[in-house]
């Protein structure tokens, strides 16, 4: 690092150490932060939003309150934090369904990027692909192999129509040219128990979820859905370094404040977040759930965005899946 970069960098620190808002009367943060999540409790993103809002809020020195308003998947939440004032007070921990939400929904009470002010990508998890240890395949590729040669024949399985395990087999079958049939069911757990009886071949299925069940040796898997192998179990594949670059299928949480929330407000947000995301102990926390802590700058994580509401909503309207 050159001495002119190393002063530049010490200077974005000090002014995101310090911000001040137009008022000028008080430093930021003056008071506590609610940090909404449009799932129900105990569930994984609200487990990720307690993890996060707890350290973010000893770095920062006030309270982080966590409100779970659950509902519409998750749009009540982030109608609610559109609306907000654009102070820094109010913040929302997204999942993909943010995303997902763009293609199925024909008109949402916000829009998805430009009512909001991008922060961090916070976290990515994986869906996996398990097969029954009968199942001929051991690889993506050789799975390809199969279903062009058996067309319309192959079953996968996923939690519900809709849910992010079932797009994952909807994009897998659209960038591999292949043809599945998915067989919804009315939760995750009822259909991998039909993959380890045999009563259905494939299976995408949340990480965490079928993790166990792996070790056991009751279903094989073949590949993870992320771009880089999960460090939850970094021996199984993806499926992009396994035939079908490109793809991904992640389950992610990303930070977002109400659009027009000052610039050096953002900024401090993403700083500690980094600084949050970089301790062991959350680094421990998170990868108890099936997730990687991810991170970079607030530009990086919109344009991730945009990239993921284009994908989903190509796919949702190729095949012409409603929500359930």
């Amino acid at each position: 690092m050159s001495r002119r970069t190393f002063f530049a960098v010490v200077s974005l620190l000090v002014a995101a150490a310090s911000v001040v808002p137009a008022t000028g009367a008080q430093v930021y943060p003056a008071k506590s932060i609610r940090l909404i999540v449009g799932f129900p409790p105990g569930g994984a993103v609200d487990i990720v939003a307690r993890i996060v809002g707890q350290k973010l809020a000893e770095r920062l020195g006030q309270q982080v309150v966590v409100d779970n308003r659950a509902g519409a998947g998750s749009v009540i939440a982030s109608e609610i934090t559109a609306r907000a004032a654009p102070d820094g007070y109010t913040l929302l921990l997204i999942a993909a369904a943010h995303a997902v939400n763009a293609g199925f929904q024909k008109k949402l009470p916000y829009d998805p990027v430009k009512d909001f002010a991008a922060v961090m990508l916070v976290t990515s998890a994986p869906n996996v692909l398990v097969a029954n240890p009968s199942f001929p395949a051991k690889s993506v590729t050789e799975l390809i192999e199969i279903a062009r040669a058996r067309p319309g024949q192959l079953n996968f399985a996923s939690g519900g129509s809709g849910t992010s395990a079932h797009l994952a087999g909807e994009l897998l079958k659209q960038m591999a040219k292949i043809d599945l049939t998915h067989v919804p069911y009315k939760g995750a757990a009822p259909a991998l128990t039909d993959v380890i009886s045999g009563q259905i071949q494939l299976l995408f299925s949340s990480l965490p979820g079928a993790l166990p069940q792996i070790k056991a040796g009751r279903v094989k898997a073949i590949a993870v859905t992320s771009t880089k192998r999960s460090g939850a179990a970094p021996e199984i594949p993806t499926v992009a370094e396994s035939g079908v670059a490109g793809y991904e299928a992640a389950n992610w949480n990303g930070m977002l404040a109400p659009a027009a929330t000052p610039k050096p407000i953002v900024g401090k947000l993403n700083a500690e977040m980094l600084r949050v995301l970089r301790g062991t102990d959350v680094i421990d926390a998170i990868s108890r759930q099936g997730a990687d802590p991810r991170g970079g700058t607030p530009e990086e994580f919109e344009g991730y965005l945009k990239s993921e509401i284009a994908k989903w909503t190509k796919v949702i309207r190729d095949i012409g899946v409603r929500p359930e």
